[in-house]
């Protein structure tokens, strides 16, 4: 099965789905999205593909999101955010053939594996 996983190495939920995964007999590509980054393009696809809405995947308790003053924001502000500091986004991400889910809580995780 292939499988991508959005990937944050600090991250213990991200470092515990990359663990589920291999449990599972995927090995996924593993996209360390701090040092690659997003394109609005990306996180539109990725969002509508796991049905949520730019609210719903930021990441509220991030310090920048309080220092940016975000928590009026809409969703195209939102994803320029985003864009902009990809620390942002919710982790992890993961895509495989069966769907796309944020992996929060852990067991969404088990949806979309084989």
């Amino acid at each position: 099965m292939d499988a991508t996983i959005y990937h944050n190495p600090r991250c213990t939920t991200s470092r515990n789905a990359l663990t589920r995964l291999r449990e599972a007999g995927v090995e996924p590509e593993v996209v360390k999205y701090l040092d690659t980054g997003w394109t609005r393009e990306q996180l539109t696809a990725m969002f509508d593909a796991a049905g949520l809405t730019p609210a719903q995947a930021v990441r509220r308790r991030e310090k920048l999101y309080k220092e940016l003053g975000l928590a009026d924001a809409s969703d195209d502000e939102l994803l320029d955010a985003m864009v902009d500091h990809p620390v942002l986004v919710e982790r992890p991400f993961v895509v495989t053939e069966k769907g796309t889910r944020l992996a929060r809580p852990m067991d969404r995780l088990d949806e979309i594996l084989p």
